[in-house]
């Protein structure tokens, strides 16, 4: 069955599709229905018909959120086959996708909302801080992580009483589709809407005056616009944009153990991860011995489809990603820097590209400044971790970074000076429901997950009642 939009509580076809294409082997895996202006204006009218009686009751919402998680779990084969169709990631992978879309939901059916918070209360009067939902929320997801991302969105903003429009990236929109179909009797006609379409259906969105709040995660560049537009509205946004993560090696770590791991968190996804290692610094005194290490662990990995067993990292995602990854390296082997490992497009059918590893002094190369979204790790030496740490902060982007050394009192604290949202210690690109997830700089604006997470999605309300006498 061709796959359908959800309006209103009614899986609907369009008039126009567009095709979704496997990374993995260049052919069309189905046209994916193409959302219109009236399907959007069908969708947001719904959601403002169901978001008060929503709002009203918290018991059918967290047992929606349970109900959501089990449905999808018993779907989790279906989805995750179509998941690795569309956007070439393992069957594993894929897997552990749907099932943490599914440990998303259950978490916040069980969060706390909080009680009305009393900030006075004497003689004169009893004022009340409350927290109420904002309404209509817009959800906008990228295309690596289509159905966990949808989750960090879905689950808070429906806990806290909003509804939601949930539109998934055009390549890779399957998925989101298939889950939506899931998904449209497990709430309230109107409170979740899954639209699917290319542009300008994300900017009609975002600048619809039905939309109370946006929600985004993907490139820097669409985050400005999305920001601009809802600035414009006076329109709250939580915004998780690119990375540039950097992983500092410490004297004290032992080769053999880190570089697989180190491998693992910057490949993961086939590097397509906004969270992932991108740029790795290690003693000068041991580069031989570590990037020979990196290099041999990445060679471990089996590159091929990811419906295949076999396969450890697939294909990315689109053609113009990997000619954009073969431009960064390009460039790199042209400014001086030494290849270890990969460096080429593999021949044959599908988007894939060798795990690449290089070597460089120069911070300014673009493979090292700019966030590579694919299978390329950078490695540069420093002499001191002061110059490290220097060099790890010395970027526009702030989304996470790691320390990895034996002495995890040391590396913890050196951790602390990395300027961005989430630091890791011996461990890399880890995430749980109540863990807050956020950039600084030019990476986001806004927190997910957790109740910081939550509280994005609602406003805050002051109730003072007087008292005479």
């Amino acid at each position: 069955m061709a796959p359908r939009l959800l309006i209103a509580g009614e899986l609907r076809e369009s008039r126009d599709a567009f095709p979704v294409v496997n990374p993995a082997t260049e052919e069309v895996v189905a046209s994916a229905p193409a959302a219109d202006a009236a399907a959007l204006g069908a969708a947001l009218d719904a959601a403002v018909s169901a978001k008060d009686a929503w709002a009203a009751d918290e018991t059918a919402r967290r047992e929606a959120l349970r109900a959501a998680a089990d449905r999808l779990l018993g779907a989790a084969d279906e989805l995750a086959r179509m998941l690795t169709l569309e956007q070439g990631k393992p069957l594993r992978e894929a897997r552990g996708e749907v099932r943490m879309m599914a440990r998303w939901l259950d978490h916040f059916a069980e969060l706390d909302l909080g009680e009305p918070g009393v900030v006075r209360d004497d003689g004169r009067c009893l004022v009340e801080v409350r927290r109420e939902p904002v309404g209509v929320v817009a959800a906008i997801t990228p295309w690596n992580f289509p159905l966990a991302l949808a989750a960090w969105k879905l689950a808070p903003a429906l806990l806290a009483g909003n509804v939601v429009v949930l539109k998934p990236s055009p390549l890779t929109p399957l998925s989101t589709l298939m889950a939506g179909e899931l998904l449209a009797d497990v709430v309230p006609p109107g409170v979740l809407s899954v639209l699917a379409g290319p542009e300008p259906l994300g900017r009609l969105l975002v600048e619809h005056p039905a939309v109370d709040k946006v929600s985004f995660t993907g490139s820097i560049a669409v985050g400005r616009e999305v920001a601009v537009a809802a600035a414009r509205r006076l329109r709250r946004d939580t915004l998780e944009l690119g990375g540039n993560d950097a992983a500092i090696i410490l004297d004290d770590v032992d080769a053999a153990t880190v570089a697989p791991q180190l491998v693992a968190c910057a490949f993961v996804n086939c590097g397509q991860v906004c969270s992932a290692i991108k740029r790795l610094y290690v003693p000068r005194a041991r580069m031989g011995e570590l990037i020979e290490a990196i290099a041999d662990a990445a060679a471990q990995l089996t590159i091929g489809d990811g419906l295949d067993p076999a396969t450890r990292v697939g294909p990315l995602v689109s053609e113009a990603q990997r000619e954009r990854v073969e431009a960064l390296v390009a460039d790199a082997l042209a400014g001086g820097a030494r290849l270890h490992a990969g460096g080429s497009r593999l021949p044959r059918r599908g988007w894939f590209h060798e795990l690449t590893v290089l070597e460089t002094e120069d911070p300014a190369l673009r493979v090292v400044a700019e966030e590579q979204f694919g299978p390329v790790l950078p490695v540069l030496p420093f002499d001191r971790v002061e110059d490290a740490v220097r060099l790890a902060n010395a970027t526009r982007f702030g989304l996470g970074g790691s320390v990895w050394g034996a002495d995890e009192e040391r590396a913890r604290a050196i951790a602390l000076e990395l300027e961005c949202g989430t630091v890791w210690v011996n461990t890399h690109v880890t995430v749980h429901p109540e863990q807050p997830f956020g950039g600084w700089k030019d990476s986001g604006a806004g927190l997910e997950n957790g109740p910081w997470g939550l509280d994005e999605f609602t406003r805050v309300r002051a109730v003072h009642a007087g008292r005479a006498g």
